[in-house]
């Protein structure tokens, strides 16, 4: 699966010589500014990510705990009607994601007609019984989905993954487009970049329409951490402080009588809404682990009682396991009566014996992944494996299949990227962040653009080596990314 095989977004299959035809007036700037300048700004850019303190951590790496996330200078760009057909393809994925959730919880239509089998959702580790019976206040289950995308070709787009519990990297996407518009200010007067800067009031505006009825015209929004140790502390403390609400740990917090209230020096102050970036496990020991330091005592007793909206949901997990995944296509029919809009990859249930052989025979061919894994973790990405590792995933599989699912090595496209050498294509992916309120669904024009910074790798996840990218989204009309900030820096 080398790089010459792989469309890219700039360059086609033409090289730097011959670039898309839109592209062209981003060629030309790639090709008019000396190696060493977009070297010097993308160092600039980096330095500036390190004094804020946008790092994260890497489990069980004893060498650095905390480290900046790569950042490339070269942005990633979507057309306008592009993005018109990705976003119509994201709203009906989430509502359908949205419709799931409040289905299998409640009266699991799904399963009764046969579309899933029933122990694939029942059975499975990410189903919480705890949250049978409860209907989220104005019935949103998915507040904020990060869906992953992958491209291989002009118009071949496919999910490769859902995320509805805690999707981070929104932080990255709106400190990206800060570094650009302030080093590369001539890219946003050469193209009507659309503005991200939204996306903190998008989100407030959605924590307060879901917030519990009685909660007046003002309600208390929180962001609940689990502490300065978490890898994605940054972004909680980033999102708390542009959202203008308080950012508060599990100790902040107290149930009284099944109302949540947050501990203050002037007295108690009751919480409506908690964004929170705390796994369900942890999140009260009343219901789930009785370990957990991290959570709420009798928080979901709040919940339950309507008092409470938590965002996202608890018991999402179900809809990002990697099994359910597979049904995707099926689940979107189920609940919006038309075909899925943006399809999946095409995807080998290890829990089934033909997809399990089949698997077995090609695992040298294959990416294999933990069902409930997240990170790059516990993936075996079959053309770059060594035969130890293939023969380990082997035995894994066989003893338990049903934790697995299989997927076709894909010919990710390739974005041109700043390397010692010089520009070079690089394998990309992209989550963009799609919120939902009791207004309706939102897709944030923009997200953000991972890249796999190893040549030939296809291993974007910050925990194995990536680094991310701004992601330009065309506007042909409307607001566009501040021109007053291109001038002042320009």
């Amino acid at each position: 699966m080398g790089e010459s095989r792989a469309f890219d977004e700039i360059w086609g299959h033409g090289g730097p010589a011959k670039p898309r035809p839109e592209f062209n007036e981003l060629a030309r700037w790639m090709a008019d500014t000396p190696h060493a300048e977009l070297h010097r700004r993308q160092q600039s850019a980096e330095a500036t990510f390190r004094q804020l303190g946008i790092t994260f951590a890497v489990y069980g790496d004893t060498d650095a705990s905390e480290r900046i996330i790569p950042f490339d200078i070269v942005p990633r760009i979507f057309m306008h009607d592009e993005w018109q057909r990705l976003s119509e393809g994201l709203v009906q994925r989430v509502e359908a994601i949205n419709a799931f959730l409040q289905d299998i919880y409640g009266e699991r239509r799904i399963l009764k007609e046969g579309v899933l089998p029933p122990e694939l959702v029942l059975l499975n580790p990410q189903f919480r019984p705890e949250v049978v019976g409860i209907r989220p206040p104005h019935d949103v289950w998915a507040h904020i989905c990060g869906i992953d995308l992958v491209r291989t070709g002009p118009d071949e787009f496919y999910v490769l993954e859902d995320n509805a519990r805690t999707p981070s990297g929104v932080s990255y996407m709106l400190e990206n487009r800060e570094a650009m518009i302030r080093l590369c200010p001539e890219l946003f007067r050469s193209f009507r970049v659309a503005a991200v800067d939204s996306y903190s009031d998008m989100l407030r505006e959605t924590m307060r329409s879901v917030a519990p009825e009685r909660s007046g015209a003002n309600p208390v929004s929180v962001v609940l951490t689990p502490g300065h140790f978490n890898s994605a502390y940054y972004e909680h403390s980033f999102l708390a402080d542009t959202m203008g609400v308080e950012l508060v740990e599990a100790a902040d917090l107290l149930v009284d009588d099944d109302i949540v209230y947050m501990q203050t020096i002037a007295g108690r102050v009751r919480v409506d809404v908690i964004y929170r970036r705390i796994d369900d496990d942890f999140l009260d020991p009343l219901v789930f682990r009785p370990d957990s330091m991290l959570g709420v005592p009798g928080i979901m007793a709040a919940y339950r009682a309507g008092n409470v909206t938590l965002i996202n949901a608890p018991g999402n997990g179900i809809a990002d396991d990697k099994a359910i995944y597979s049904y995707m296509p099926e689940i979107v029919k189920f609940y919006s009566g038309g075909d899925a809009k943006l399809p999946n990859v095409e995807t080998w249930r290890c829990r089934e014996p033909d997809a399990l052989k089949y698997t077995l025979d090609h695992l040298d061919q294959l990416v294999v992944k933990l069902v409930d894994g997240s990170g790059g973790y516990g993936m075996l990405v079959g053309p770059t494996a060594t035969k130890a590792e293939i023969e380990a995933f082997r035995a894994a599989l066989i003893a338990e299949p049903h934790r697995y699912i299989a997927q076709p090595t894909l010919a990710l496209s390739t974005v041109p990227t700043v390397t010692e050498t010089g520009l070079a294509p690089r394998h990309v992916d992209f989550r963009p962040f799609v919120l939902s309120g009791s207004d309706g669904v939102r897709v944030v024009p923009g997200g953000l653009t991972r890249v796999a910074l190893k040549e030939g790798s296809l291993v974007v996840n910050s925990s194995q080596g990536g680094g991310t990218k701004d992601s330009f989204v065309l506007m042909p009309d409307g607001p566009v990314q501040g021109q007053e900030q291109t001038q002042v820096v320009g």
